[in-house]
């Protein structure tokens, strides 16, 4: 299920302009409708403690980005942030997240091309993640 959000995130993403209501309105409509495909406030799917691994380990890579930003480390961070991608998926198979959280992070890592993209993304996985909280405040 394609959710587009690359085109939604960016308002032109080759000069770096950002859509600034994808860290509102974006960001608090998938926080509600993964929240509600988990099971909603007592769902066992997308728990937020799960979802919190991936934004805190994104989050990680992006202080890391930031502080070394040289050609080699950046492919090793890039590859670090792929891996996440994996286990997104290890998740997926272990039945804890939904297609729909899968697809999110999906598009959201494989649109990071460069340090600044990664800033975005984390900036916008932060944005979902309070959201997110709201919907499920004791998970």
């Amino acid at each position: 299920m394609a959710l587009n959000l690359e085109k939604q995130i960016w308002k032109d993403k080759a000069k770096g302009e950002v859509n600034p209501l994808a860290f509102s309105e974006l960001a608090q409509k998938l926080a509600h409708r993964i929240s509600e495909e988990g099971g909603g406030p007592r769902g066992r799917k997308n728990k937020s403690t799960q979802l919190r691994k991936y934004y805190d380990a994104i989050f990680n890579l992006n202080q890391r980005a930031k502080s070394q930003i040289d050609e080699t480390k950046w492919n090793a961070i890039l590859a670090q942030l792929h891996r996440q991608l994996a286990l997104v998926h290890y998740s997926k198979g272990r039945d804890l997240v939904t297609d729909s959280f899968v697809s999110m992070m999906d598009e959201l890592i494989k649109a990071v091309n460069t340090w600044k993209d990664l800033q975005v993304i984390t900036d916008f996985l932060e944005a979902f993640m309070a959201y997110y909280k709201e919907c499920r405040p004791r998970n």
